[in-house]
C-alpha cells in the first residue's frame, strides 16, 4: 500500500521531473517505470540508494538507467483511439488484434492485458491506446470489431 505515493514522493524530494510513467501490478509484485528528469546534483547510486532505502521498496529490485532516447514523441506515438476488448481468455487474442494495427499503418501506443480471475473463462482485457492514421480511422476500427467479435469478445472505442 502506498508504494506509488512512496516512490513519487521520494524521486519529488530528489528534484526529479515525471515524464512518462507506467505502474503494474504484476502477479505478487509489481513494476514502476518512470522516464525523469534527475538534477545534475543527484547521481545513479544516489538515486538507487535513496529508492532502496523507503520501506516499501523492501527487498525490490530497483534499476536506474539513462534514457538515451529522445523524450519528445512522434506523430505516430500520439494517442487518436483507446480501444477496451474484454471476453474469455484464449491463446493468441492480442497477436490477432496487433495484426490488424500493422495492417493499416497504425501504431499501438500502450497496451495493458489483465485476467480477472473468478469471471466466467477467467475474464480477459486488452486496453489498447493507440494511434491511427487519418484516411484509415474508420477501416481500421471496423476491422478490430469484427476481430474482435470473431474472437467472440467485447468491444468498445473512445475517440481522442
Amino acid at each position: 500500500m502506498g508504494l506509488i505515493s512512496a516512490i513519487t514522493g521520494k524521486l519529488f524530494d530528489l528534484g526529479a521531473n515525471l515524464g512518462d510513467t507506467n505502474f503494474a501490478v504484476l502477479g505478487t509484485g509489481a513494476e514502476y517505470t518512470a522516464v525523469c528528469s534527475i538534477p545534475e546534483s543527484v547521481t545513479k547510486t544516489d538515486l538507487e540508494e535513496q529508492l532502496g532505502a523507503l520501506p516499501e521498496l523492501k527487498n525490490a529490485d530497483i534499476r536506474v538507467a539513462p534514457f538515451d532516447l529522445q523524450i519528445s514523441h512522434s506523430a505516430s506515438a500520439q494517442i487518436t483511439h483507446r480501444i477496451l476488448v474484454e471476453g474469455g481468455d484464449n491463446p493468441g487474442l492480442v497477436a490477432r488484434l496487433s495484426e490488424v494495427f500493422v495492417e493499416f499503418d497504425a501504431n499501438i501506443v500502450r497496451l495493458n492485458t489483465e485476467v480477472i480471475p473468478g469471471k466466467p473463462n477467467n475474464l480477459y482485457r486488452i486496453d489498447i491506446c493507440v494511434f491511427i492514421p487519418d484516411p484509415s480511422i474508420q477501416a481500421c476500427l471496423a476491422t478490430v470489431e469484427n476481430t474482435a467479435s470473431t474472437l467472440q469478445m467485447v468491444c468498445s472505442v473512445e475517440s481522442f
